[in-house]
């Protein structure tokens, strides 16, 4: 018998990870972590996987030219749109001394621009860097190259210049429609620019469009969900993120403080903003693949769910895996699979590395083996909704203790146990993360002593 919807929020609305990797950041052991060992991790993993597959990039570009306060990236506000240069020139530098740890050319199968603001870059600085880092590799005969663009800001140049070096998907972040939402959280975009950004794609021939949308935002309501759901289906993009909006004041500052926090819908209301918003794309031929996620039957994102092959890391989740990835600019993130690395947070640090000729990687965590028997655990549940522990090698001393939690999960009617295996069931879903916590011994081994995630509706 299915708990009610109500009684299943107020138990599991804890703060959890949203788990874009495993360990998660806090866990990372930095004492064990060293620029060489990355080095080492990233030529194992471009020896295994670059003739086969090959390599994905992450790109942040962090410019914007104002603050939204909804958002939890690091990014530097400016108006100074002479910093563009710099900029580019410091990740061809980064994206050159990788190149030289590598024995080959690497074979380039994903890119993406994220941020911060892609589109606060011109047309040219975007062709500069892309051309600069095709220059020194192949393209994958199958390749994804995507970016996010601002619809204030994005231009049909930016389009069909992108869409000329090889990009065909673009994901605009919308969040939501209403006005009062939008002067929150400073985000003031009209419909008829994400409708003008949206044709431009779809004319100039870009394969996939996306749209960002965020429930929980300050002072927003159940109306207002669902009349940016029934704006945003009007222009039919190919996939959709319906994100829960992360609270984190105590973390981000200010950045998160231009509102009280009674302003943000909580757990019941949240929830409801969520599945009502749900049954609505569903209504409209969206289909649900791995968590807050959305697409059409035609899209690739869809038909990797249905075979299997979708994947998640800290880019979101993406059709098109590859073991190693690496992240050039401020802040980012690269995966080995094997260990990540996390560039400097600050412009300063990242430039003044590169200037010593020093990859400029700060932090990162070598995985054991737990670490990667856990993670793939983590990875079935956040992609597919299921995960086995048939093989000896996805069993661990802990998995009874595991089993018992699950068992409770079983009761709410999350999950449906099996001999060697479990599915995440409908109702279960939106609890993945939950879930996926059962199976998180770091975080069973060491609760926070403060309070450092988001919660999990």
């Amino acid at each position: 018998m299915l708990k009610p919807a109500s009684s299943l929020v107020q138990k599991y609305n804890v703060p959890g990870p949203r788990y874009t990797s495993y360990p998660t950041v806090p866990y990372w052991e930095e004492a064990s972590f060293s620029r060489e060992a990355w080095q080492q991790s990233l030529q194992r993993a471009f020896a295994e996987s670059n003739a086969s597959e090959g390599i994905s990039l992450y790109i942040h570009l962090p410019f914007c030219e104002s603050l939204c306060t909804f958002c939890g990236c690091h990014k530097r506000v400016t108006k100074r749109h002479e910093m563009e240069q710099p900029y580019i020139q410091a990740v061809l530098k980064e994206w050159d001394l990788y190149c030289q740890l590598l024995p080959d050319r690497p074979m380039i199968k994903e890119i993406h621009l994220g941020g911060g603001t892609p589109t606060f870059f011109s047309v040219a600085h975007l062709q500069q860097l892309i051309q600069g880092i095709l220059a020194k590799a192949i393209v994958a005969p199958e390749h994804e190259f995507s970016f996010e663009g601002h619809p204030n800001n994005t231009t049909r140049e930016h389009l069909q210049a992108l869409y000329d070096l090889g990009f065909r998907r673009v994901s605009y972040g919308v969040q939501d429609y209403n006005e009062k939402v939008q002067k929150a959280i400073h985000r003031i975009q009209p419909y008829e620019h994400v409708q003008r950004v949206t044709e431009w794609a779809r004319d100039i021939g870009y394969t996939s469009i996306s749209h960002d949308l965020v429930f929980g935002l300050p002072f927003q309501n159940l109306e207002d969900v669902l009349n940016t759901i029934q704006q945003t289906t009007q222009l039919n993009p190919d996939r959709l993120a319906f994100y829960s909006y992360a609270h984190v004041p105590w973390i981000k500052g200010n950045g998160q403080r231009g509102f009280k926090d009674d302003d943000v819908p909580k757990d019941e209301l949240k929830r409801t903003l969520y599945e009502e918003g749900k049954k609505k794309l569903l209504a409209h031929g969206y289909h649900e693949i791995g968590m807050d996620h959305f697409a059409l039957k035609s899209d690739a994102m869809y038909q990797a769910f249905q075979q299997g092959s979708l994947h998640r890391n800290f880019m979101g989740y993406t059709a098109s895996k590859t073991q190693l990835m690496i992240g050039l600019g401020l802040s980012s993130i690269s995966d080995s699979w094997y260990s990540f690395a996390q560039n400097e947070k600050t412009l300063e640090d990242y430039y003044a590395r590169l200037e010593q000729n020093e990859i400029p990687v700060f932090r990162g965590h070598v995985l054991t083996a737990e670490d990667l028997m856990i993670r793939r655990h983590i990875l079935n549940l956040m992609c597919s909704f299921q995960t086995s522990w048939a093989e000896p090698e996805m069993q661990f001393p802990e998995l009874p203790e595991v089993l018992k939690q699950l068992e409770e999960m079983q009761e709410d009617g999350l999950l449906t146990l099996f001999e060697d295996h479990l599915q995440v069931t409908e109702q279960g879903k939106p609890f993945v993360r939950n879930i996926c916590m059962a199976f998180d011994l770091r975080l069973k081994r060491k609760v926070p002593s403060t309070r450092i995630f988001s919660m999990t509706i």
